[in-house]
């Protein structure tokens, strides 16, 4: 039985899926704050929580090598380890925010913004 068990599916095979989250939390980190669809960031959000606690609660050298195994460049994964963790030391979750910006002018996605808190 499939009982509360949420997965966000967003309609693409698990490799392709897998990369895009990914790829969207390098952009989150980066930038701190990205605009996409409900769906991805909603799915983005449950990663984002995972990475930072991980990169929390390691010590330095290994939450470096775990989180470089998911994001997709080494700058990224020291940004994360070296400042954000920085911020989040006295939070236990609940990391990002969601922010409404509307709807897509060409198939009337709600777009919104993904921020680090």
């Amino acid at each position: 039985m499939r009982h509360n068990v949420k997965k966000l599916y967003l309609g693409l095979p698990k490799g392709q899926r897998k990369l895009l989250m990914y790829n969207l939390a390098t952009s989150l980190i980066l930038e701190e704050k990205i605009k996409t669809t409900k769906a991805k960031a909603k799915a983005l959000q449950g990663i984002m929580d995972k990475l930072i606690n991980d990169a929390k609660h390691a010590d330095k050298k290994t939450a470096i090598r775990k989180v470089s195994s998911l994001v997709q460049s080494e700058i990224c994964s020291k940004k994360l380890v070296d400042e954000i963790t920085k911020r989040y030391q006295d939070r236990n979750s609940g990391y990002t925010r969601i922010s409404d910006m509307g709807f897509r002018a060409g198939d009337a996605a709600p777009i919104v913004q993904i921020e680090l808190v």
